[in-house]
């Protein structure tokens, strides 16, 4: 009886992790767990190698086997982060009336960075430093999160909310400007994420005034 050869499954010869790439990874991950903390407490500058190795119950020599410094640790958990605050605020602004979804998309913002707040602080003042500021600010996700903003507004306007000459492109600047200049109001005024929410929706009901379709 003859049989037709059997075709391998998908994936079958996918090579399984090893033990030692899951304990080389499970110890990466303990020591940027250790590191975001400290960076949050003691800023960039605060927080050593040392310090973090010994949060994470480790010796300098496993922190440095795994990252060649403080600075690309600091910079592998901004750019996890970055990643997280980019997803969630353009999924925030996937439906809903184009006003209504960009005030979710503001409010989302908001939500994660109040609840980020000292390891914000810290990206912030790294950001200035001429030795590691340049790369910093182009980690903060400006692009992406401006893509996200004109997604909603370019959808407003194929939906007919917004007129068809709306400058997609400068109206999500003008919005993403005033996202920023809210933060002021939660270091130096202490407004709430309440009070925030009110303000941006004023403020996109400004923004958008202009180029509502009558």
């Amino acid at each position: 009886m003859n049989h037709m050869p059997m075709k391998p499954l998908a994936g079958a010869h996918v090579r399984q992790p090893t033990r030692r790439a899951l304990a080389k990874q499970a110890t990466r991950e303990k020591i940027l767990a250790s590191a975001r903390d400290l960076f949050a407490e003691k800023g960039y500058e605060g927080a050593t190698i040392r310090d973090i190795a010994s949060a994470a119950g480790m010796s300098t020599g496993a922190v440095f086997a795994s990252f060649a410094d403080k600075a690309e640790l600091f910079q592998e958990i901004l750019a996890s982060r970055t990643d997280t605050l980019v997803a969630t605020m353009a999924e925030a602004g996937r439906d809903g009336p184009v006003d209504k979804a960009l005030l979710n998309v503001f409010v989302r913002g908001y939500e994660l960075n109040f609840a980020d707040l000292p390891l914000l602080q810290a990206a912030v003042a790294v950001s200035w430093t001429p030795e590691h500021g340049p790369h910093i600010r182009k980690m903060g996700g400006r692009a992406r999160i401006l893509a996200a903003i004109e997604a909603v507004v370019a959808r407003g306007v194929e939906t007919g909310a917004l007129v068809k000459s709306t400058p997609t492109d400068r109206v999500s600047a003008m919005l993403w400007d005033l996202f920023l200049a809210s933060f002021r109001l939660a270091a130096f005024d202490c407004w709430s994420l309440e009070e925030m929410r009110i303000r941006t929706q004023q403020n996109i009901d400004v923004i958008l005034a202009g180029f509502k379709s009558k």
